[in-house]
């Protein structure tokens, strides 16, 4: 099916990047490893590769990978495009700086063991962006599949990723223009996850309870004035600071 929507002169879903993607790549490390899900003709890859980092994007459609490579090198960047089915793709283990999911539908068995796996692939530290649309988007026209199975809603993403931190999970609509694709006003959820760098445990450091929690896996360490030198930024916000 999707080599023979691809198989057109014209990019279905448009030559520039998914808005969303736009608007929050920088969450992803400078100059990083970032695996695009479901990439289709590359507008995504080809837009990460031109900020730095090193792209590989899979899709099982040929035509698509071939109008994504034509696309890469019009812009003057290299990805790394690799055919597969995502539905026993394995993306391996503590491997990438950020994994991108932008419009990946899959039926809900796929869907599940992806996002299992995505969970592992992530390098500690690591980031997930996704936009997909939601059950409301059906009978609009304006695109996205036909079944409401191939959809998520936000509930849906806090029980397959449990295990990540949740830094931005929205369900909304808004307008989407790419290309002949996306058509108009849209009904989507929008995630930013991590994967947790760091465990932390409760140490004295000297009686300031801003400071109690030490960072473990750095070694801890105080300065001359009492203060935890690394407990500073990187704490997440849902981490009971008095506690100890």
């Amino acid at each position: 099916m999707w080599d023979e929507r691809y198989a057109i002169n014209e990019y279905v879903y448009g030559t520039r990047p998914n808005d969303f993607l736009r608007e929050h790549f920088r969450n992803i490390p400078a100059g990083g490893d970032v695996l695009c899900l479901a990439e289709g003709e590359g507008r995504n890859a080809v837009f990460l590769a031109a900020q730095g980092y090193a792209v590989t994007a899979v899709d099982f459609s040929q035509q698509g990978k071939e109008k994504a490579e034509k696309l890469a090198a019009s812009r003057g960047v290299k990805i790394n495009y690799q055919l597969a089915d995502l539905a026993d793709y394995d993306p391996g283990e503590n491997r990438w700086d950020a994994i991108v999911s932008i419009f990946c539908h899959l039926p809900p068995a796929a869907r599940k063991r992806l996002h299992r796996l995505v969970l592992k692939a992530l390098k500690p530290g690591g980031v997930f962006l996704l936009e997909a649309y939601t059950p409301e988007q059906l009978g609009r026209g304006t695109g996205g599949p036909p079944d409401a199975e191939l959809m998520v809603t936000p509930d849906l993403l806090r029980e397959e990723l449990t295990g990540l931190q949740f830094r931005h999970l929205h369900e909304l609509e808004r307008n989407i223009i790419e290309g002949c694709g996306h058509t108009g006003v849209g009904a989507v959820t929008q995630l930013v996850a991590s994967r947790r760098a760091a465990s932390y445990s409760v140490s004295a450091n000297r009686g300031h309870a801003a400071h109690r929690l030490r960072y473990v896996e750095a070694g801890g360490g105080q300065d001359d004035a009492g203060e935890c030198r690394l407990c500073a930024g990187v704490l997440p916000a849902d981490i009971d600071r008095e506690k100890g």
